[in-house]
């Protein structure tokens, strides 16, 4: 009887089965956009359409700052590791009670 039941169980797909998202749905246009990506972007030409200059600068302005926001973005995220690692250091050294 319990063999009959597990039948009707749903089972959980394995680690290297499941998607490198977590199985999460997403297209492609959820996406985060690169730097490249913004530079490269097209618009069609219209009549009375914006001046394309002007479009391109303030495109590769705002691929700049969001190389640069990620850049800082990693950065932050390298002290973060390095200051829990110090802290786990002084824990173990000064607090030997304490286990982390």
């Amino acid at each position: 009887m319990r063999n009959l039941l597990n039948l009707f169980r749903p089972t959980r797909p394995r680690r290297e089965d499941r998607a490198p998202n977590g199985g999460w749905y997403r297209s492609e246009s959820c996406l985060p956009l690169t730097a490249r990506q913004i530079r490269d972007r097209q618009f069609r030409s219209v009549r009375r359409g914006l001046d394309p200059e002007e479009v391109h600068a303030f495109l590769h302005r705002v691929a700049a700052e969001l190389t640069a926001a990620r850049r800082d973005q990693a950065h932050v995220a390298e002290e973060n590791v390095r200051i829990k690692q110090a802290l786990r250091s002084w824990q173990a050294r000064f607090a030997p009670g304490v286990r982390r």
